[in-house]
C-alpha cells in the first residue's frame, strides 16, 4: 500500500471526527490485517506504548499545573512581576508574558498556562485600557510558552518516542523559551509605543515590590528546585515530577491554604482526563507506527526525503511548511505523534541533531495551538475571557510571526538550544 493512500486514509478519518487515537489504532489494525501481518502484534504494542518509566512524568506533571491552576498562585506571580515592571510603557502586557514565562517554568502546560494567567491578566489588561484583540492575543500566545520551557509534556512524548534524553531536551527548550519570551516582551513594548489609548499603573513602592515578591517566592521556588534538581541530576524528571507535585500540593493546601478539597478533585479529574487521552493518543500511535514500519513506509519517505531535500534547510523549510497546514487539522500533540515516526528516519541522513530538532518541533507545534480551526489556546482564552472567538483569532497573527522568527533564529543559530545542554 502507497505511502499516499495511507496518509490520506488517515487525514480522512481524522476530518470526518474520528478521534485520533481510534483514527490511528484502527488505521494500524487494518494495515497489519491487510498485509498478511499478525494482529497478535496489536496487544505487544498497545503494552510498549505506555510501559515506561519516564511516562509517569506526564500525570504527575499535569497533577502539579492543574493543583497550582486550582490553587490560585496565577495572582501571586502576576501581581510579583506586575511590581517590578508595570509602569513601564506596556509594562502590564510585559508583566503577563513574564508571569506565563515563570509558571511555563512550573507547568510543563500551555492550556494550565494561558487558564491560569489570563484568569488573572486579562480583567487587568481590559481594565487599563489594552485592546481586547492585543490582550486575547498575547495570553493564548503567552500560553504556549509552556510546553517549550521545562518541563514540557510533548518533550516527554518525543524524548519516548525517539529515545532521547528528556533531560537534554528540558536543557535546551530553556534558551529559545528566553528567546521567545524576548520577542514577545519586544512587540509588547513596541506596540505600547504606537498605542496611546491604555494607561499604566503607578510606579509600585519599593515596600509593595518587597511585600508581593515574598508573596511569589514560594511558587517560584517549585520551579527553581524542579529545574535545578534536573540540572545538577539530583533526580530524573519522572521523580522531578513527583517532587515538583509534592511541592505544589505542599504550596497551595498547606502554607497558603488556597486549595480546596473540591479543586483538588477537579485537578485530579482533569489531570487523570487528559492522562488517558495522551496514552490512548500513544498506544494508538504505536500500532499504527508499528504497521507503517511493517511496509517500510518511513524508510521511503525518508529516503525520498533525502534524495530530494538534501540540504538540511529545505528539509526544515519543507517540515514548517507541513506543520503549518497539518495544524489546521491537528491539535499539537496528535502533530507530534502522527509525524515523528515519518520524520525521525531522516534526521540522521541530513545531518540533523534529534535534541535540536525535539525543540524545533515544539515550537512549530506552539503555532498550532494558536492557529485556528484547532487551536486550543484559542478556546481556552475564548472561554476565560468570554469573548468572541473571531476576536481572539484576530489577536494572534503577530505572534504566529514571532514564532516563526524564533524558528529562523535557531535554525541559523542551533547553539540557541543546544547551548545549555551541550556547551555549559
Amino acid at each position: 500500500m502507497s505511502g499516499a493512500l495511507v496518509f490520506a486514509s488517515l487525514l480522512g478519518l481524522l476530518v470526518a471526527g474520528v478521534p485520533v487515537a481510534f483514527a490511528l489504532g484502527g488505521l494500524g489494525l487494518v494495515l497489519l490485517i491487510a498485509g498478511g501481518f499478525s494482529p497478535l502484534m496489536m496487544g505487544h504494542s498497545l503494552h510498549g506504548a505506555i510501559d515506561s518509566f519516564i511516562l509517569l512524568a506526564v500525570p504527575l506533571f499535569l497533577l502539579m499545573s492543574n493543583v497550582m491552576l486550582k490553587g490560585g498562585v496565577g495572582r501571586d506571580v502576576f501581581t510579583a512581576a506586575q511590581s517590578w515592571v508595570g509602569h513601564w510603557p506596556g509594562g502590564l502586557a510585559v508583566a503577563t508574558i513574564v508571569s506565563c514565562a515563570l509558571f511555563a517554568a512550573i507547568s510543563g502546560s500551555s492550556v494550565a498556562t494561558a487558564a491560569t494567567i489570563g484568569t488573572v491578566a486579562i480583567p487587568e489588561l481590559l481594565r487599563s485600557g489594552y485592546r481586547e484583540r492585543f490582550v486575547f492575543g498575547l495570553l493564548a500566545a503567552g500560553g504556549t510558552l509552556g510546553i517549550l520551557i521545562p518541563p514540557s509534556i510533548p518533550m516527554i512524548i518525543y524524548g519516548v518516542m525517539t529515545e532521547q534524553s528528556v533531560l537534554d531536551l528540558f536543557l535546551a527548550g530553556i534558551g529559545p523559551g528566553l528567546l521567545l519570551t524576548v520577542l514577545f516582551i519586544l512587540f509588547a513594548v513596541i506596540h505600547a509605543r504606537f498605542t496611546a489609548d491604555f494607561t499604566s499603573p503607578a510606579r509600585a513602592t519599593w515596600e509593595e515590590r518587597r511585600r508581593r515578591t515574598l508573596r511569589a517566592l514560594p511558587t517560584l521556588a517549585v520551579a527553581v528546585i524542579v529545574i535545578a534538581g534536573l540540572y545538577t541530576g539530583a533526580f530524573t524528571p519522572t521523580e522531578a515530577s513527583a517532587v515538583g507535585f509534592a511541592l505544589a500540593l505542599l504550596l497551595t493546601a498547606g502554607l497558603f491554604r488556597s486549595l480546596s478539597w473540591a479543586g483538588f478533585k477537579d485537578a485530579v479529574v482533569e489531570s487523570l482526563r487528559t492522562t488517558v487521552t495522551i496514552f490512548l493518543i500513544l498506544a494508538g500511535a504505536k500500532i499504527f507506527a508499528k504497521a507503517i514500519t511493517l511496509y517500510r513506509l518511513p524508510q521511503d519517505i525518508s529516503g525520498f526525503l533525502v534524495t530530494n531535500l538534501s540540504e538540511p534547510a529545505y528539509f526544515i523549510a519543507a517540515v514548517c511548511l507541513v506543520l503549518l497546514l497539518l495544524g489546521l487539522v491537528l491539535e499539537a500533540l496528535s502533530m507530534l505523534i502522527v509525524m515523528m515516526p515519518v520524520l525521525f528516519p531522516s534526521l540522521a541522513p541530513l545531518g540533523i541533531d534529534p535534541i535540536w530538532f525535539g525543540v524545533f518541533f515544539v515550537v512549530m507545534i506552539e503555532c498550532a495551538l494558536i492557529t485556528p480551526p484547532l487551536g486550543l489556546n484559542l478556546f481556552v482564552i475564548q472561554s476565560v475571557a468570554r469573548a468572541r472567538l473571531g476576536t481572539v483569532v484576530a489577536g494572534v497573527w503577530p505572534f504566529v510571526l514571532l514564532m516563526l522568527m524564533a524558528v529562523i533564529l535557531i535554525t541559523i543559530f542551533p547553539d540557541i538550544a543546544l547551548f545549555i545542554p551541550f556547551g555549559l
